[in-house]
């Protein structure tokens, strides 16, 4: 990656931030807290095609389109062409400490039921 591509990142990164507190964001990926689908979004880095993103994780290819049209649509995403693939780019990954809770939520709600 060129040093103009690492300091634009920064800076959409640093606006994304103001615009979108690490809560919101979490919330905008998905209001149900599901880890699967942070990591999706996390994995949404640019370096990877939607397919590869659902390969990858072993999910559905139209649910994943989905979510990333929806993101695109919230403007927590844009998407980059890049040899004439589509790559989507998260505004800025969402914060581990969400992961974390949405796994131990996962984790108590299979032990309930």
């Amino acid at each position: 990656m060129a040093n103009s591509e690492v300091y634009l990142k920064a800076m959409m990164s640093l606006v994304a931030r103001q615009t979108f507190s690490p809560e919101r964001l979490a919330e905008l990926v998905t209001p149900v807290a599901n880890t699967k689908t942070y990591e999706a979004f996390n994995l949404c880095d640019g370096s990877r095609t939607q397919n590869e993103i659902a390969t990858l994780l072993k999910t559905d290819q139209g649910q994943l389109s989905r979510s990333i049209k929806r993101w695109v649509d919230e403007g927590v995403m844009i998407k980059v062409t890049e040899d004439g693939k589509d790559r989507p780019v998260h505004v800025y990954p969402v914060p581990d400490r969400f992961i974390q809770i949405a796994k131990k939520k996962e984790e108590a709600k299979k032990k309930d039921g």
